[in-house]
């Protein structure tokens, strides 16, 4: 492979050239070898987040994360499908999903990640589950999933741990929302671990990433172009972000929730949410015909109580105390329930739900850096959605805390989030658009 000067190709992204895959291979090898510094890949992170890439400059990135690696293949006979949440507040999505869609015949290698800043993650959740392991190889991934239809686990250091270490270069960086790396970091990752079928959940609002539906639809065209180039079926689902999801928000609680929704008792919000995502996945693996057969059938898997037969066999393999299904006490417990009482009687016209997210990390129920402690039992139950109705000194929610001044803080910021109106305000539909 050639060798190029680092300072000449960051000139050249710098200002607006696109660079050849052999470049961006380059650079990215040269980097994982230490022969470039981290300064220099910051510098061209940054000058990617001011002139973005193209379609071939993402490709390029996204092949060179994946052959940093180990990959993943399975038998052409079996349809392996996964989903990928940009993140949100109270987004237990995953958890629901994958018992679900293993229940109905895909296989599901899902490689999630760690709660950080707003966002919660879903490892965290499952690692609420006393003993439950999500640290694997990737043969003890394949075989996990190959035996049982699904795995729950965090990114090896085999899998695309280019991506792994930029990443963590981009977190500090303020280089995280560039369209083109979120596309190469996503597709790289469910490249490598064999899906071809894969469901986006791109969140569009308050508590996401993307503000608006104009940003999100260009990157979902990024991740269509990226899928394509790949031979993967990609298919974005648009929901809304401006109120945190379901009910809890926190990583037992939230974990209560997945269990409540498998037994047959969803909420109305992760009702849709889950269905319709997995519902993608079931058309275009081929598993059902139309939306309807699949909406039915994945409703079918609730209610028979497969899908949560399901989920107790994943928490099983993969080390996890199957006793809290019935025992939730056993996903953490706090001393405290602080109620979160609404100060004015009106209409909620607007949630700001990432100052949710970020008043949760005081509780301990999130995270400003990886290293930071997790209080599993701690978070909040959350009620009013855009377009509610509120009474003065009605409930919002509650804080579930182990420390009481922390938590009280919390009650306060989460008031604030919350803004009401005199005159009604209309309710918000949950999927904005689907491509």
């Amino acid at each position: 492979m050639q060798n190029y000067n680092p300072v000449e190709l960051i000139l050249a992204k710098r200002n607006g050239q696109a660079l050849s895959s052999d470049q961006i291979s380059w650079f990215v090898r040269s980097f994982l070898a230490g022969s470039i510094p981290e300064y220099q890949m910051s510098a061209l992170l940054m000058a990617i987040f001011f002139r973005g890439l193209e379609e071939g400059e993402i490709s390029a990135l996204t092949e060179s994360y994946i052959s940093s690696g180990k990959t993943i293949s399975f038998a052409d006979s079996v349809a392996v499908a996964d989903k990928h949440s940009t993140g949100g507040v109270g987004d237990k999505i995953s958890l629901m999903l994958a018992p679900i869609a293993a229940s109905l015949g895909l296989a599901v290698p899902m490689v999630s990640g760690r709660g950080l800043g707003h966002t919660g993650g879903t490892l965290d959740k499952l690692e609420s589950i006393p003993g439950f392991r999500t640290q694997y190889g990737i043969n003890e991934f394949k075989a996990l999933v190959e035996k049982h239809s699904c795995a729950l686990v965090g990114q090896s250091e085999e899998l695309v741990p280019a991506d792994k270490r930029i990443y963590a270069l981009r977190d500090v960086t303020a280089t995280v929302e560039s369209p083109g790396l979120i596309t190469a970091s996503i597709m790289s990752k469910k490249i490598a671990e064999g899906a071809k079928h894969l469901v986006i959940d791109l969140k569009v609002g308050s508590g996401a990433f993307m503000p608006d539906l104009a940003k999100a639809r260009e990157l979902a065209q990024l991740l269509i172009d990226t899928g394509n180039n790949f031979n993967q079926k990609v298919k974005v689902v648009f929901s809304n972000m401006n109120s945190p999801l379901g009910l809890a928000v926190g990583n037992g609680l939230e974990m209560i929730e997945a269990i409540e929704y498998l037994k047959g008792n969803p909420l109305r919000d992760t009702a849709i949410l889950t269905s319709e995502l997995t519902a993608q996945l079931l058309l275009s693996s081929g598993l059902a015909s139309t939306e309807a057969a699949a909406l039915d059938i994945i409703d079918k898997s609730v209610q028979s109580g497969r899908a949560l037969d399901k989920l107790e066999e994943i928490i099983t393999a993969q080390g996890g105390d199957p006793r809290v299904l019935e025992d939730y006490s056993l996903l953490g417990t706090t001393r405290h329930k602080i109620p979160i009482l609404s100060d004015a009687a009106g209409y909620v016209k607007q949630i700001d739900s990432r100052a949710i997210g970020y008043a949760l990390i005081r509780v301990k129920a999130g995270r400003m850096k990886v290293s930071d402690a997790i209080d599993f039992g701690a978070g909040a139950l959350l009620i009013p959605k855009v377009g509610s109705r509120l009474e003065q000194g009605e409930p919002i929610g509650e804080v579930h805390c182990n420390d009481l001044e922390a938590g009280q803080e919390t009650v306060k910021l989460i008031k604030a989030a919350y803004a009401l109106s005199p005159e009604p305000v209309p309710k918000e539909d949950l999927i904005l658009e689907i491509v």
